[in-house]
């Protein structure tokens, strides 16, 4: 079993009627969570940028969170502070997407927390049907992607394929990557080497990438 920590992200959209004020408590409720002891890390922001290659998608909001084990991650979802934010904010909420994988690289320490500022892309693999016995294939070639980001100013780089579908829109596999600020994730042209490897293009469906800062932190721990 690997001792690599799992990586938890939800991706949310807000229904157009709700107000600034409503979305800002709701933003606020989740990141309160962070206080939880099963939570090595949890931030949730707005999107600073959302590309699909299927067009029916569309989200706002994202949270990322890390915990040191798939056990630790159950204990989040069935906590009862937990259960009663996703209680509140359900109506505010038009659409959820979430996946979870284990990451491939040992981030422990202070590393696993990401600092105030840090810019984070985060991008999505629906694979065509029928590929499911590609994926260790798939996911290899996806690695590969992951140290040639490391060349390009990223200072964590995670992949892995998600072992939770229930919510995932059929994707099942992320990539999500670590910059020390938004200059430097905008000077990478990450996304662009992404969609156009030839390892990977014609096995994919759909490709989804989502950028976000790092928030400092305004609710109550």
């Amino acid at each position: 079993m690997s001792n690599n920590i799992i990586e938890h992200v939800v991706l949310f959209k807000v229904k157009d009627d709700v107000a600034p004020s409503e979305v800002d408590a709701m933003v606020n409720r989740i990141n309160s969570l962070n206080s939880l002891d099963q939570t090595l890390h949890l931030t949730m922001a707005p999107l600073l940028s959302f590309r699909s290659t299927q067009a029916s998608l569309n989200f706002t909001h994202i949270l990322h969170a890390r915990y040191n084990s798939k056990h630790d991650l159950e204990e989040y979802t069935v906590h009862p502070s937990h259960v009663a934010v996703v209680k509140v904010n359900a109506p505010l909420c038009q659409d959820i997407m979430a996946l979870d994988w284990v990451a491939n690289e040992n981030l422990r320490g202070e590393s696993v927390i990401l600092a105030p500022g840090s810019a984070v892309q985060v991008t999505f693999f629906k694979l065509k049907e029928g590929l499911e016995d590609r994926v260790d294939e798939i996911l290899r070639a996806v690695m590969e992607i992951q140290e040639e980001l490391k060349t390009k100013g990223a200072v964590q780089v995670t992949c892995g394929d998600n072992f939770s579908p229930g919510r995932a829109k059929g994707f099942s596999m992320a990539l999500l990557v670590v910059f020390p600020g938004l200059k430097e994730l905008e000077a990478s042209d990450s996304h662009v080497d992404i969609h156009k490897n030839h390892k990977i293009k014609d096995y994919l469906e759909c490709v989804m990438v989502v950028d976000f800062v790092v928030p400092s932190l305004t609710a109550s721990n």
